[in-house]
């Protein structure tokens, strides 16, 4: 192992204590607001205290702005967060999220925050770091189907359910859920979730009417099809008019009807959040006046004194390690790893990584590979020189790889996994490397994979479905994660090769063969295709 890889894995594991704040227990919460008018600011899936897309898009800095501009404006501002922000990043590999609950609390501060649990909150499965984190917050933390079972009494006894805000009279209520691990929330020993998230909901709902709410929101961490369920119980509860979720990775938005509540969720990092502006009418009703999104790009300017808090955190990196920044080796082309790209399409940075897998046990390479999307963590491209932290970045988690033998029968089927759903930006989107695949998603689940060749002596053929493969995966897809299920007679290689000091030898090799790294996406032979209709073309002529 080179001394720059070894140093290299210093970075990802070590950690940094930080003084922690005690947190007041409450099981219920009921807080009075007078005002102008109350604006929340709903944001979800934030995972840098910076902005992203070298510093264009997106960022709590941006954030803060608008909640200055609201609170001039007469407004009273207020944050929904809707989970997903104390992993993974290269900063929380660190200080385990600790940097995300200083920025949220300096946000806290001029807006007070509401924030439920994502699945990634508990992606550690040491306690001491989740009861870190909430000692360390001023926000309020909430869960009506989840509880924590941390040992500590002050942590455990944090969450409140059942949550009320009074607005000008008026009561607002707060419905809180996330996702059970069968979903793809952590299974540890410190949180227990209800899964029956609509059971859950509508008693929540019925407390929080008999409690006199005259307008009920729901801040949730689930999928959307999981959302819809719960907003058709405005069906029975008229005071249920909106939820604000997250999860999923870009915005999206249902409108309110009749028979069920309106729902929208924010794109990641902050590159486009919500504003829900509430005010009372002339007949003194609470009234929702404006629900609209907002894209934070160059146009919106970062607070300068959220900067500073920012920069803070980016010194303690550099002055702890100096050379994070240091160069590696250099990209021959412009290569897109934003989420936006990397979860729903073919991506040049996905190309790269995923053929660095297949050569991972030697030669010659394996006959395929896939990587499940959500591994890769960059949300920016990698232009020019490519940098330690382009790597930090990109592997938020630990990925060893696998190797094994499937049928192409038994490979079809479960590559399958990969494009059920039809909302956006879902991390199990495989980017692949050895073969070329066509999907039609207005088929059924599980029957959408229209064609899937591999190369032949001249050109590509259908894949052999009694043929035997070579595949390399991580040990997360392997394992079943993201929804990817094996055989039960397949066995893998034991771990090995850990991607990113993979991902990195390779570009230091190149390095020093004076060679650029690179993988176009061709769109004369591209890897992927995602039909626009049944009766559209797999691959081009």
């Amino acid at each position: 192992m080179s001394l720059a890889i070894k140093v290299f894995r210093t970075i990802l594991v070590s950690g940094v204590a930080l003084l922690a704040v005690a947190c007041a227990p409450l099981a219920e919460r009921t807080v009075t607001t007078e005002s102008g008018g109350l604006s929340f600011f709903h944001l979800n899936d934030t995972y840098r205290i910076d902005a992203v897309e070298d510093g264009a898009k997106g960022g709590f800095g941006r954030v803060t702005t608008l909640l200055r501009e609201a609170r001039a404006d007469g407004r009273e501002p207020r944050v929904l967060h809707a989970g997903d922000f104390l992993y993974p990043s290269l900063e929380s590999q660190l200080w385990d999220g600790l940097q995300m609950i200083d920025a949220m609390n300096f946000m806290h501060d001029l807006a007070p925050m509401l924030v439920v649990i994502g699945n990634h909150e508990t992606d550690s499965r040491n306690p001491q770091h989740l009861i870190d984190a909430v000692r360390a917050s001023k926000f309020d933390w909430l869960g009506d189907n989840y509880r924590f079972s941390t040992g500590a009494a002050d942590v455990d006894d944090a969450l409140h359910s059942r949550y009320m805000l009074d607005y000008a009279g008026k009561k607002i209520g707060v419905l809180s859920l996330t996702m059970h691990p069968d979903d793809g929330g952590n299974d540890r020993d410190y949180l227990s979730v209800d899964g029956d998230y609509k059971r859950v909901a509508e008693r929540v709902i019925g407390e929080l009417e008999q409690k006199g709410a005259d307008l009920i929101i729901g801040l949730t961490h689930l999928h959307l099809w999981e959302d819809k369920e719960i907003a058709a119980l405005k069906a029975q509860h008229p005071t249920f008019r909106l939820i604000v979720g997250g999860h999923e990775h870009e915005p999206e938005f249902i409108a309110e009807t009749a028979n069920s509540a309106a729902i929208a969720k924010g794109a990641s990092n902050a590159r486009t959040i919500w504003r829900i502006d509430i005010d009372v009418d002339e007949q003194g009703e609470l009234q929702l006046s404006q629900l609209r999104p907002l894209a934070l790009d160059e146009s919106v300017a970062s607070d300068a004194d959220y900067d500073l808090l920012a920069g803070k955190w980016r010194s303690r990196m550099l002055e702890k390690f100096p050379f994070i920044t240091a160069r590696v080796g250099e990209a021959a082309l412009p290569m897109d790893a934003r989420e936006v790209s990397i979860r729903e399409r073919e991506s040049s940075w996905g190309n790269f990584i995923v053929d660095q897998m297949r050569r991972a046990f030697g030669e010659p390479a394996a006959d395929l590979a896939f990587l499940n999307s959500g591994t890769l963590r960059l949300d920016d491209y990698v232009v020019g020189d490519v940098r330690f932290e382009d790597i930090g970045r990109t592997f938020g988690f630990s990925s060893y790889l696998r190797h094994l033998q499937i049928s192409g029968a038994e490979f079809r089927e479960l590559l399958e996994a990969g494009y059920r759903g039809f909302a956006p930006s879902q991390g199990y989107f495989p980017q692949v490397s050895g073969f070329r695949v066509c999907v039609d998603r207005s088929r059924p689940e599980f029957e959408r994979i229209v064609s899937l060749q591999v190369p032949a002596a001249e050109g590509w053929q259908e894949i052999d479905p009694d043929r035997d493969y070579s595949l390399v995966v991580s040990d997360f897809v392997y394992g079943g994660g993201d929804g990817y299920v094996f055989p039960e007679h397949i066995v893998a290689s034991r771990p090995a090769s850990e991607l990113k000091y993979l991902v990195l030898d390779a570009i230091m090799a190149a390095q020093s063969r004076g060679e650029k790294v690179g993988v176009a996406v061709d769109p004369a032979n591209p890897r992927i295709v995602i039909l626009g209709s049944p009766d559209g073309i797999c691959w081009p002529d």
